[in-house]
């Protein structure tokens, strides 16, 4: 009779947005050994060595300093990484940032200045496929030679 249906519904969006809005942050000075699990953006601008899975957006920040196994949607790094690191999307590597490890990302954009030593893969899943197979290129090649 006074709206509670409208105001539930008002409450679950500004809950959403809230939750969507929200980023864990790690600060500097801290150090976390061990695994974190994310479901919103995380920060870090201490260290962490352990794993991290995120479902959003990882930022490690110029005073950061990740080592250990890493996937998340997108990442942005101004700090160190090193390890193996998976990302959905995109991978921004600033200019202050030093990485050494394992790449693998959709999309990736390196700044100049930063440093980058790493075995990369990109591209989406289905770009990874073989070009030839190793049944196709047998019957290729014995077709040839018939």
């Amino acid at each position: 009779m006074f709206g509670s249906k409208t105001d539930d519904k008002n409450k679950k969006a500004m809950a959403q947005i809230a939750s969507s809005a929200s980023v864990n942050t790690l600060v500097q000075g801290t150090q976390v050994v061990g695994d974190i699990v994310a479901d919103s953006d995380i920060r870090i601008d201490g260290q962490l060595e352990g794993n991290l899975k995120c479902s959003a957006k990882m930022i490690i920040g110029s005073t950061g300093k990740v080592k250990g196994e890493v996937q998340c949607a997108n990442a942005i790094i101004e700090g160190e990484f090193e390890g193996k690191l998976r990302v959905q999307e995109v991978l921004n590597v600033k200019e202050t940032a030093r990485v050494i490890g394992d790449i693998k990302t959709d999309k990736l954009i390196v700044h100049s200045g930063a440093v980058f030593n790493v075995n990369c893969a990109m591209g989406a899943r289905d770009s990874f496929k073989p070009l030839v197979t190793p049944d196709k290129s047998a019957k290729e090649a014995s077709t040839a030679n018939a």
